[in-house]
């Protein structure tokens, strides 16, 4: 006896499921927007400030709890997402023949390496000699050097956050510390930056190879090759999700909540990067210009989703092929960022991870897993 498969009907009409509660959708503006704020530029404010001493047990934590952020986003939320845009049965003709969105994500990471590569191999951004002034870093060298032991470890923490005290001035570590505020000389003589808390330039800087800290116009262009490719990343993805939730119908309480923590997390993760770039002072203003610009693409898409709500076609074959297209793009460039930059340079050439002791390694590995798996949870709603 022959089964009949159930019929799916798919809806493929060019309007959306806006339903009303308008007060409700313009909160969403706000409360979104100081969740994505908060995010992006606490990390950035933390790394700056003068008045309070900050534990770098803080920083290590937010550095590898958003590299599983960003890593996850890719995976979740962004390639998950360009498929079933690209693969909907609403659209018909040459697209349909070829799974698109692997294929674009497949293009932009061999796109990026090729990028990178040839940046190396010319040597584009210099190679010399770089010392990183991050105290995560400092975390993991110190725990190795006094081997794990409670004494080691409190004498380490102790001396860890007078580090942190921008008006203390003298030696800890072999590492020289002067009355002004935006520079550190280490041992070897190459200035830093205090606030230097994580990757790049902490560890192991974004090519992979040394860099010098003489040219500030040199050390600025190699950070802002990564620092915008990241933003790149996530800023369109920002745009799509706003929209979205602005003209969403039953299920925009559900969304409501989700991509308050989403964008939050996922701000996070690009804040604790910001806040590492030792910043020429002319360019100070730059991170947060950057952490700002990500803080309000959200609330701006919700807004401009409801202004359009009467036109705006969240089904139509162009909405879905735009959409699918910079979610496979996005796509690919996070996962090269996250499983290359993040995930490979910091844990398997980062010398100071490979010399910590087995438990830190544990510990960065357990929060970077943490920040992946709160972001695939919400993938399960958004």
């Amino acid at each position: 006896m022959s089964t009949v498969p159930p019929f799916v009907e798919v809806s493929c009409d060019n309007g959306n499921e806006y339903d009303g509660r308008l007060g409700l959708r313009i909160s969403s503006i706000f409360v979104i927007g100081f969740g994505s704020m908060l995010g992006a530029l606490l990390p950035i404010a933390l790394a700056r400030t003068k008045r309070m001493h900050v534990p770098p047990v803080a920083f290590f934590i937010a550095k590898y709890f958003g590299s599983g952020v960003i890593v996850a986003t890719a995976f979740i939320h962004l390639m998950a997402p360009a498929t079933e845009a690209l693969q909907s049965p609403c659209l018909t003709g040459p697209i349909t023949d070829y799974s698109w969105a692997e294929g674009i994500a497949l293009m932009t990471v061999f796109t990026m390496f090729f990028i990178e590569l040839m940046a190396s191999r010319f040597d584009v951004f210099g190679s010399h000699e770089h010392e990183s002034a991050d105290p995560a870093t400092n975390l993991l060298r110190d725990a190795e050097k006094y081997g794990g032991s409670d004494s080691a470890a409190k004498k380490c923490k102790h001396d860890l956050l007078y580090i942190l005290d921008s008006s203390a001035s003298s030696t800890i570590n072999n590492v020289a510390i002067d009355e002004s505020p935006s520079r550190v000389v280490s041992n070897g003589g190459v200035p830093g930056r205090q606030d230097d808390f994580s990757y790049p330039p902490g560890g192991q800087d974004h090519l992979g190879h040394s860099r010098s800290h003489s040219d500030d116009d040199e050390q600025f262009a190699a950070q802002m090759t990564g620092l915008f490719i990241l933003e790149f990343g996530v800023i369109f993805h920002s745009i799509f999700i706003g929209l979205t939730l602005a003209v969403a119908g039953s299920e925009f309480n559900v969304l409501y909540i989700v991509l308050s923590f989403h964008q939050t997390f996922e701000g996070l993760g690009l804040g604790s990067r910001l806040a590492t770039a030792s910043w020429p002072k002319s360019k100070s203003w730059l991170p947060w210009a950057m952490g700002g610009a990500f803080g309000l693409t959200t609330p701006l898409a919700i807004a401009i989703g409801l202004g359009v709500r009467s036109s705006f076609e969240p089904g139509s074959a162009r909405t879905l092929i735009v959409q699918g297209v910079f979610d496979a793009i996005s796509a690919g460039i996070l996962i090269y960022t996250g499983l290359v930059e993040l995930m490979a340079h910091e844990f398997m050439f980062n010398p100071e991870m490979r010399k910590s002791s087995i438990k830190m390694m544990l510990f960065a590995y357990g929060c970077m897993c943490l920040g992946a798996g709160l972001m695939a949870v919400l993938g399960r709603w958004a």
